[in-house]
């Protein structure tokens, strides 16, 4: 027998029993009399003690022991004279009586410890030593927390599990797929899955009514800090159901976790129209845990002797409260802030609306104080606070000026990791233009169901056409989307023409869907959370890359195992693929 307890189990009332131990040596401390020895597994540390009347055998042992060794020990639960509180188990600790090495370990690159001396890159390389510190652990543990609670929600619910197929069939929508060369179909490729949308839907067309999966996905897109190039969504569809059906249930099944995992209440979810979110925030993503709601100056700021604002199609403003007092300094930097590349403002004006009432903007020469008091009621500025104001073309302004709201929200500490504004974001465009391509593509997905109200305008005004989908959004953080899908062949069909697509290639590409719904679909909607999101906002963490046991860097690679690599001439011979000389 390997162990008879755990590293973090025992308890004072163990006290004289004869235990076995096994784990990982996580700190030698050798007192010269007395040898302390602390023992780690996956469930917590104990305090091991070699006392001075140790055999020689014991000693020996102990004395060739390094970090991270793999040993076994047998000894007798004392209570601890000097106790530990930061641990669990810090009031015993444990009288060695014998001892053996099971592994033992060169010293690691890093320290396994909750502040590592290990880089990110050297991190990843050594993953599996990474994943011994509690710190990371932790949050794998919460991911499986979650995952159990998301599957008995649904399974109370009546959802299925199923499991769709990984090797599929390559698609023009959407994002980039990764392709898989089929060696018994030479020249054909498999796609992996972005989501198992289509699948899902035959699933509803199948009859399976409620359908979920926690499911990995791919996408061949660049990488950031919350995304990967492999992801695990928690994949959901329903039939018979409008769109506040399946609001509700995961609604619920959100507000469910809140509660169970960090004991908080969170209240019905507010709804917020696409274009509100756009012309008051700026994103369709909006961060509410603070207010700073965009206020359009544009009507009052034009036609005085300003050409900047008379020439821009839309003034912006917003309202930074108590921040009257902000210096020279600190407005420059701000200015040098909206002009990075990244946010791409040619200039910032501000008007500080003083303790004593009194305004001062740096367009003064342009506006007397009538006129700012104008702006001031408009974005119902009180003494003390700080109007910052952005200009020009509506559809650049919009973004540039949630940027610095954002900033401004930093640097103001409004934004706290342990306060959390979920909503839903509804009523997206069906459509959008892309200019390069003179085309208009899904916003979603072909399969998004337009507004019933809308779809009179399908071939007189797409860009008109809203869907009938929606966002579930935490703290300016898209958690999950998903919609109505179509379930009528001819309302299908309209759609892929708005998206330019010829009968023909319609066919081609989503045919066995399109023959599916000739044998009677039912309503159907679902959506889609994003479970490596998900877990990082209930552990704290700004990447997703900690939630996820073995991730790949900003390239894309696996450092660990040196992936992706290079394949033998012979196994593209097999693959019928010809290498370029």
């Amino acid at each position: 027998m390997y162990r008879t307890h755990t590293c973090g189990e025992l308890r004072l009332e163990h006290v004289n029993q004869h235990v076995t131990l096994s784990g990982w040596v996580q700190k030698i401390r050798n007192l010269g009399a007395m040898t302390f020895i602390d023992l780690r597994d996956r469930y917590g540390i104990t305090q091991l003690v070699v006392e001075e009347s140790a055999s020689k055998d014991i000693k020996d042992r102990i004395a060739g022991l390094g970090r991270e060794f793999v040993i076994q020990v047998n000894g007798k639960v004392v209570e601890r004279t000097s106790k530990n509180n930061k641990i669990p188990t810090g009031d015993i600790e444990i009288i060695i009586e014998s001892i053996d090495v099971l592994s033992p370990s060169e010293v690691p690159p890093f320290t396994i410890e909750d502040n590592s001396d290990g880089g990110d890159e050297i991190r990843m390389k050594y993953r599996y030593l990474d994943l011994r510190r509690q710190v990371v652990r932790k949050n794998l543990e919460l991911r499986h927390r979650m995952a159990h609670l998301i599957r008995n929600y649904l399974d109370n619910l009546r959802f299925m599990e199923v499991e769709t197929p990984v090797l599929i069939k390559s698609t023009p929508e959407g994002a980039r797929d990764f392709v898989v060369p089929s060696r018994m179909n030479q020249g054909q490729f498999y796609a992996l899955p972005q989501s198992p949308q289509t699948f899902k839907q035959l699933l509803m067309v199948a009859g399976f009514d409620r359908y979920y999966q926690i499911v990995k996905c791919f996408r061949d897109e660049d990488l950031r800090a919350d995304r990967q190039p492999e992801f695990t969504q928690i994949d959901c569809e329903m039939s018979f159901v409008e769109r506040d059906d399946v609001l509700d249930i995961f609604e619920g099944l959100i507000r469910h976790l809140f509660k169970e995992i960090r004991g908080i209440d969170i209240p019905a979810l507010q709804r917020m129209t696409w274009h509100d979110a756009m012309e008051y925030y700026g994103c369709d993503k909006p961060d509410l845990r603070f207010d700073m709601k965009f206020v359009d100056l544009t009507a009052q700021a034009k036609h005085r002797d300003f050409a900047v604002f008379n020439a821009s199609e839309y003034v912006g403003a917003i309202c930074a409260t108590g921040c009257a007092s902000y210096t020279r300094k600190q407005l420059d930097e701000l200015t040098d802030f909206v002009k990075r590349p990244q946010v791409g403002a040619k200039g910032l004006v501000y008007v500080k609306y003083n303790e004593d009432g009194t305004l001062k903007s740096s367009v003064d020469k342009f506006y007397n104080e009538d006129d700012l008091k104008r702006w001031a009621e408009s974005c119902q500025a009180k003494p003390g606070d700080l109007i910052l104001i952005l200009c020009g073309p509506k559809n650049k302004t919009l973004p540039q000026l949630c940027e610095l709201r954002l900033e401004m929200g930093n640097r103001l500490g409004l934004r706290d990791k342990d306060v959390f504004k979920p909503l839903w974001v509804v009523d997206f465009p069906l459509l959008e233009w892309d200019e390069e391509t003179q085309r208009f593509y899904a916003m979603h997905h072909p399969f998004t169901s337009p507004k019933p109200e809308d779809t009179d305008m399908m071939e007189s005004n797409p860009g008109a056409v809203r869907a009938n989908a929606y966002d579930m959004v935490i703290n300016g953080v898209e958690i999950g989307g998903g919609s109505i899908r179509i379930h009528d062949s001819q309302l299908q069909q309209r759609m892929f023409k708005c998206l330019g697509f010829t009968p023909e290639q319609a066919d081609k590409q989503f045919g066995f869907l399109l023959n599916a719904f000739k044998y009677g679909a039912p309503p159907h909607g679902g959506i889609a959370f994003g479970f490596d999101r998900l877990v990082s906002m209930f552990a704290g963490l700004d990447s997703i890359r900690d939630t996820i046991a073995f991730p790949k860097n900003n390239s894309g690679r696996d450092v660990m195992i040196d992936s992706p690599s290079e394949i033998s001439e012979e196994q593209f011979k097999e693959l019928g693929i010809r290498l370029q000389s």
